[in-house]
């Protein structure tokens, strides 16, 4: 790919500012075929593989078009899985933060009625899963008038999941004149049919580097005896002695009892999987993110949904059940030009489980023999250096984009018929602050926050003490909220 720079999308400064914070310098292979598509409206088919960039090749141009006045919904996004709808979200935010676009999520196991507040809001961008969306639809708590775009991400797991239905009654109900973009791993046949079905002539991109499994990854493969397995874990862990490690168990007990072990031996880690209440489970993958633990120990619940900058090496400490999850286990590691290392614990048992692998990603994953005892004691000492502590988080994009933010919570809402312009026009007031300095506000029915940009937070807070909004003097303060 020639190297080419976000600068020629004639992108608005808000837009390229986000981006030079999350360090976007270059756009990736995915990122330089879709952006002047997607913002020529054009309807597209992307085959990309997790860790190209993709999330940031719909994001970017969906917010750069977003009209900020408009209170309705103009972008649905579709994903799988809860995590990945909140990192979906997330990445929108960070993109749209200087343009003031607010995204929210919507997902089940979270009440409704705090999503059915939320979408009261202006929200310019609406990220789901397709059960969430369509209650929201059936009881006529999210507006699909405007919707001009739609992203359906990670398609073909969206389909193996048994979402067809629930995805084309979504379809149906929007607008006949949107701009539609379908993202999937895999192209198999009813992603096919559902392009063919609901879109305008699409175009097909697939990046020349978008085989099955990223050239980053460096795969490996250690026959073991089931019993010998947590053995063979540590002693690749202390050889390996990784910035960053997933290892991937395909039961939640599995995970429960590795987790234990690793514990007891004092490893800086944590644990993942579809028993634990979803609050845990977003808490464990935030916490992973910013470099709490160095380990962490999960089912496919964290196969997708997790963007990690350095997970230096994925273990599956079983191989996985289904050919597709190996693809998506290694694509943790190797993300976003990074290398990565992936390696897979074969019992006798897995030959079957291999050999379909092995045909899906078009390789014979190389054999590699455990640890020797020489090099295990080699390591030993800079693994025990390494093993309690946090990691170092290298590219941490929201807490970067956030520096110089400062979130306040004002003690006032719509039932004191207060509106964003009453805010905007006090806090522009305040000497040394503009209107750029003023981020999102969200006004609920007894509070508000607002978001201040640029350092200028502090100057904010002291002035609001003793000014009043409206005429009516609200309490505020630094909000909890993030």
């Amino acid at each position: 790919m020639s190297e080419r720079s976000f600068d020629e999308y004639q992108l608005s400064e808000e837009i390229k500012r986000a981006l030079s914070l999350m360090k976007y310098e270059m756009p990736t292979e995915v990122q330089g075929e879709v952006i002047p598509l997607a913002m020529k409206k054009e309807d597209l088919v992307v085959k990309s593989q997790t860790g190209s960039g993709k999330t940031a090749a719909f994001g970017i141009p969906i917010c750069e078009m977003m009209n900020w006045e408009e209170r309705k919904p103009q972008a649905l996004i579709l994903t799988p899985t809860r995590e990945l709808a909140v990192q979906v979200r997330e990445d929108i935010a960070n993109i749209g933060r200087f343009k003031r676009i607010k995204a929210m999520a919507v997902y089940g196991k979270e009440p409704f009625s705090k999503q059915k507040e939320e979408l009261k809001q202006r929200n310019h961008v609406v990220v789901g899963t397709p059960g969430r969306v369509l209650d929201h639809m059936e009881r006529e708590t999210l507006a699909l008038d405007d919707i001009n775009y739609l992203v359906i991400d990670e398609a073909d797991e969206m389909l193996n999941m048994g979402f067809i239905n629930a995805v084309e009654a979504i379809i149906k109900a929007l607008p006949a004149n949107r701009v539609t973009m379908v993202f999937s791993a895999t192209l198999p046949k009813d992603v096919e049919n559902l392009c063919h079905k609901y879109m305008e002539n699409p175009k097909h991109i697939e990046p020349a580097s978008s085989g099955v499994t990223t050239a980053s990854i460096e795969h490996h493969l250690i026959e073991v005896n089931p019993k010998g397995k947590l053995t063979l874990l540590k002693d690749i862990t202390v050889v390996e002695n990784p910035d960053s490690c997933i290892i991937f168990c395909n039961t939640k007990e599995h995970v429960d009892s590795v987790f234990t072990e690793l514990e007891l031996a004092n490893y800086s880690c944590e644990k993942l999987h579809g028993g634990l209440e979803q609050e845990n489970r977003f808490s464990v993958m935030d916490g992973f993110k910013k470099g709490n633990f160095r380990y962490l120990v999960a089912t496919d619940v964290a196969a997708r949904g997790i963007d990690v900058d350095n997970v230096s090496l994925v273990i599956n400490y079983d191989v996985p059940m289904e050919k597709e999850g190996y693809v998506h286990r290694t694509g943790r590691t190797g993300r976003s030009g990074n290398k990565g290392k992936a390696i897979t614990f074969a019992t006798p048992n897995d030959g079957k489980s291999l050999k379909g692998i092995e045909k899906y990603i078009g390789f014979s994953i190389p054999l590699m023999e455990a640890p020797c005892e020489e090099a295990i004691s080699r390591g030993k000492a800079a693994f025990d250096e390494k093993i309690s502590g946090r990691r170092v988080v290298r590219n941490n994009k929201t807490a970067r984009i956030n520096k110089d933010i400062m979130k306040l919570h004002f003690s006032g809402g719509k039932k004191k018929k207060l509106r964003p312009v009453d805010f905007v026009g006090t806090i522009a007031n305040i000497p040394g602050v503009t209107v750029e300095d003023i981020g999102i506000i969200t006004i609920q029915d007894t509070l508000t926050y607002v978001d201040i940009h640029n350092g200028k937070g502090s100057l904010v807070l002291e002035a609001m003490e003793n000014t009043t909004i409206k005429g009516k003097k609200l309490k505020v303060s630094l909000a909890i909220k993030a």
